[in-house]
């Protein structure tokens, strides 16, 4: 079987061992070449065309960023942002996914990286789910596509009555690899007078949160938040899942809504798509939508067929629009999808839901 080649740039010589001895681990994949700059990462990228770039976003000569920008002109293959947890680096990592990074992997720091089981897991599976893209130009094109940073105008199908102070409504998000330009499609689309609240699962990096949910706030109607322990839910916001907690709901006797951080249990991921959705169908039962797009793996897609089951509404993305059709696939597969759509078309169809259960 031929290997997932893999050109890594990065300035310090310990970071590229730690990834050389994490990808021995794998035989399905090689790493073909180091660039010490973002220089040499572009001109390794167009020689040697490999199916994934590991690229660091602090090196000298040509940053990493400027380097991503290159690279995704010339669509030769996707691209994994390797970075470090700082706030400067989560802004900068953020603007990457914004440009077509594939996804992005927290760097250890100095004290973990004798342990690389911490990241050894995680980056594999990234350099393999990207390897399937490789050099595929309609996959890039798509990856590619730069996200349209503008305030859209609601067109007639958004009109809803005035928004109400009474939540009896819920929409449920769960996105991965590919989310942070896809989400672009469809959270800005929704009408400031959405009588909903919105969850939001990311999987991403904790340090990344922020950036994520200050960005898609500044360009959405609705009041876009990162979820806070005991936050009151309110209908026409978004709430936004915290990096290292699961999201959970919570209602108390007099109706009221609130947030539930918790750590528990120890999921494969944290935050879990299928924690969130589960505890959101428990208190809004019927009134509970569904949302599976872009991602690996499966998380959400066992949540997705319990609240089809229990007469909410489910929306998967279709395979047309999603960078890894995985987790939306897993919910069709197992009956979990009511309606298959692009990502720009889910923004209409949350709404007209909306409007059928008033």
């Amino acid at each position: 079987m031929k290997k997932i080649r893999v050109l890594v740039a990065d300035d310090s010589a310990l970071i590229r061992n730690l990834i050389k001895n994490i990808i021995k681990l794998d035989n399905r994949i090689e790493i073909i070449d180091f660039a010490k700059n973002g220089i040499e990462a572009i001109e390794k990228t167009i020689n040697l065309k490999p199916e994934v770039v590991l690229l660091d976003i602090n090196m000298p000569k040509m940053d990493g960023l400027t380097a991503l920008n290159r690279i995704v002109y010339e669509k030769i293959c996707p691209v994994i942002i390797f970075s470090s947890l700082s706030k400067r680096d989560s802004v900068i990592t953020y603007e990457a996914f914004e440009l077509g990074a594939f996804a992005c992997i927290e760097k250890p720091s100095s004290g973990l990286l004798l342990n690389i089981n911490d990241i050894s897991k995680e980056l594999l599976q990234i350099v393999i789910e990207a390897g399937r893209i490789g050099n595929d130009i309609n996959k890039l094109n798509l990856l590619y596509k730069r996200v349209k940073h503008k305030l859209i105008k609601t067109q007639n199908y958004y009109d809803l009555e005035d928004i109400t102070s009474k939540v009896v409504n819920a929409v449920t998000i769960g996105i991965s690899t590919g989310g942070p330009k896809n989400i672009y499609e469809v959270i800005p689309y929704l009408p400031e007078n959405l009588n909903a609240p919105v969850f939001l699962v990311q999987h991403m990096p904790p340090s990344f949160i922020d950036s994520y949910a200050e960005r898609l706030h500044r360009y959405s109607k609705l009041k876009v938040v990162v979820a806070e322990n005991e936050m009151e839910v309110k209908n026409g916001v978004v709430y936004v899942a915290k990096g290292d907690y699961h999201l959970k709901i919570k209602k108390n006797t007099e109706g009221k809504v609130f947030i539930k951080l918790s750590k528990i249990p120890d999921d494969l991921f944290i935050p879990s798509v299928n924690i969130m959705m589960k505890s959101v169908l428990n208190v809004f039962k019927e009134r509970t939508i569904g949302v599976l797009m872009t991602g690996m793996g499966d998380d959400g897609a066992d949540a997705m067929v319990k609240i089809k089951k229990n007469g909410g509404f489910t929306i998967t993305e279709s395979k047309e629009t999603s960078i890894v059709f995985g987790m939306p696939n897993e919910a069709i597969k197992r009956g979990g999808s009511h309606i298959t759509l692009p990502s720009y078309a889910i923004a209409k169809e949350i709404v007209n839901r909306i409007n059928k259960l008033k």
